[in-house]
């Protein structure tokens, strides 16, 4: 007789959802990675079963299997006692080994690298938390990669926006006619791009956008400057950063410089110490441009206001000649594209062969694996464009009093690192 197959639609319960998402879990922190293949690749029915998570925890396969790692809190003493050790002094060499293994395979298999546990931690997070260092550094190669991906494949959907206008502007003027409707565009090519990770001084709020900023009223104080939604725009405790990065970007007296983001006018301040010949200001936003001209900033020696987005003004300065021994860039609500268009578009063309430029690096500062990613992230795409990139370490203050009254803290890194850009030789 011939086989008969059922093909009756298979229905989990919660039950069985909840056995499997447990079952998962248990193979990944006890790093019984042949279980974990079976589990994932054969047996499993959960869409995308390498990043189940568990309901109370919030953990995935990647947090059970880092989280694995840690070593018990409770030594006994010489008197038999037990008590709490808050620092272990190692982990054991074997779990991690095993760990290292697993998380390898997990990630393969497509684990998401800053998923969020119940405890607000990524993956990342807990094997630094731990001094997994190994595993730490694991996370962080597999969000550099997922981030140049990422970037690669947004210049790719703009080019393929680019075209599909081309398409239809075409199409619409063979069949043109008084009242005749043209197709409808897939993308809003003119839709500000908005991303929780930015070279501003603050990342970007997912539902702030650069044109939604610069439309609207911004509070500006002695210590701060918010915008409409109490989103810190620049606070006055990145003087010490502002100073030191003006003096490494302008070391003598006479030079030229091009700072791209007023703001305040912290670094800008900066700047006329260190006595430039010439001192361009890009600002984007009026009542900043409003407030500079108040405090008498286009009188000051050398230097020239330009009103407007950098994407508009630098192109006519670089078909003017105009080129600069230092250039600052420290915008708010832009996406790590528009830095990348900044440094391989414009600063090529403005920048003199022996000159510096640096920038506000706040990019994912809201969590320290987010701050390493991107600063590997940034160190590659600047080698592409053709710029060496140093670091200088710079420990920041304790900022608990300062985030009164802000939406959100976008500074939560103990050490800033300064860059300093320069041509490769």
């Amino acid at each position: 007789m011939p086989e008969v197959t059922d093909d009756t639609p298979v229905h989990l319960t919660e039950v069985d959802v909840d056995l499997d998402v447990q079952e998962i879990l248990l193979a990944a922190s006890q790093h019984d990675q042949s279980k974990l293949r079976r589990l994932l690749r054969t047996q499993s029915m959960l869409p995308d079963a390498a990043n189940v998570k568990d309901t109370e925890t919030g953990f995935s396969p990647l947090h059970a299997a880092i989280a694995a790692c840690e070593p018990d809190t409770e030594t006994t003493g010489a008197n038999g006692a037990t008590t709490s050790d808050s620092n272990p002094k190692g982990l054991d060499a074997n779990t991690v080994k095993s760990a290292v293994e697993t998380v390898q395979f997990l990630l393969q298999e497509g684990a998401i690298w800053n998923d969020l546990d119940a405890n607000n931690e990524t993956p990342g997070c807990i094997a630094r938390r731990i001094g997994a260092l190994e595993l730490y550094e694991l996370i962080v190669d597999a969000g550099v990669r997922a981030e140049l991906l990422l970037n690669r494949l947004d210049a790719y959907e703009e080019l393929a926006d680019d075209d599909d206008e081309e398409e239809e502007e075409e199409e619409a003027e063979a069949e043109a006619s008084a009242e005749a409707e043209t197709a409808p565009e897939l993308v809003d090519a003119s839709a500000e791009p908005t991303t929780e990770t930015t070279t501003t001084t603050t990342p970007a709020n997912p539902e702030v956008s650069n044109s939604q900023y610069l439309e609207s009223r911004l509070n500006i104080q002695n210590d701060r400057i918010l915008d409409s939604d109490q989103n810190g725009v620049m606070m006055r405790w990145e003087s010490d950063i502002m100073r030191k990065s003006a003096t490494a970007l302008l070391p003598t007296p006479g030079l030229k410089v091009l700072n791209i983001g007023h703001g305040m006018g912290i670094v800008d301040g900066f700047f006329q110490e260190q006595g430039p010949a010439v001192h361009h200001i890009v600002e984007a936003h009026e009542e900043v441009v409003a407030e500079m001209k108040r405090r008498g900033w286009d009188t000051k020696p050398g230097v020239v206001i330009h009103q407007g987005r950098w994407q508009d003004i630098l192109p006519g300065l670089v078909a003017a000649g105009e080129t600069f021994d230092a250039i600052y860039y420290d915008t708010f609500a832009e996406s790590y594209g528009d830095f990348r268009e900044f440094f391989s578009e414009q600063v090529i063309g403005l920048l003199e062969q022996e000159g510096r430029w640096g920038f506000f690096n706040g990019m994912g500062a809201d969590r320290q694996i987010s701050y390493d990613v991107y600063q590997k992230v940034a160190e590659m795409d600047l080698f592409e464009a053709g710029f060496d990139v140093q670091w200088e370490e710079i420990s920041v203050p304790k900022l608990d009093g300062e985030w009164e009254g802000v939406r959100r803290a976008y500074w939560v890194v103990d050490d800033y690192r300064l860059p300093l850009c320069k041509f490769m030789d």
